[in-house]
């Protein structure tokens, strides 16, 4: 499975593409940031991150996207910038026709590290030996797109066929999906 991350910014947005399997380690295909000038109208800096995303989901053609979910911050700027990228990457999603999933940021940190509180130092390390990379990834918006990949790597999955077993019909009498 190939999974795109991204980590949502209006000014960095970081993008991850990984590919693998649940339970294994994967493999770093792409990570790069999508960058908007803060000078620019708003329209303008929505319009380049959607032409950035749309042009990594076409290069790298990834089966599936997972975003990181907008969470509060006290920096009520910071969130509508964060959600307005939110937006921007499910919409380039949803417009190939791919499936998405948002994970919150300590989904993505237990995932990779095993701990919902990992600082951004110790996501960016395990990220490079999860993925077994010569160098971590950088900036943090980097590492950070890549850890989203890889819980949706690890976790969508499974969530996945959890969602099919369950709406796998069943017949009279039996309890359990086929």
């Amino acid at each position: 499975m190939r999974v795109m991350g991204i980590d949502p910014g209006l000014t960095r947005c970081g993008v991850g593409v990984v590919e693998g399997r649940p339970g294994a380690p994967g493999r770093m295909i792409a990570v790069d940031i999508v960058r908007t000038d803060p000078e620019a109208p708003l329209a303008e800096r929505l319009l380049a991150l959607d032409e950035g995303l749309r042009g990594h989901i076409e290069a790298h053609r990834p089966e599936s996207v997972a975003v990181e979910r907008v969470f509060s911050q006290h920096n009520v700027a910071s969130v509508i910038g964060t959600a307005q990228a939110s937006g921007i990457a499910l919409l380039a999603a949803a417009r190939a026709g791919l499936p998405t999933a948002t994970y919150t940021p300590s989904e993505a940190k237990a995932a990779v590290c095993g701990n919902g509180s990992a600082d951004k130092r110790q996501v960016t390390a395990m990220v490079t030996r999860v993925l077994r990379l010569t160098d971590p990834p950088r900036p943090a918006d980097a590492a950070d797109a890549l850890a989203i990949a890889v819980c949706h790597l690890w976790r969508g999955g499974m969530k996945a066929k959890i969602a099919a077993a369950k709406a796998a019909p069943t017949s009279p009498g039996r309890r359990w999906p086929r």
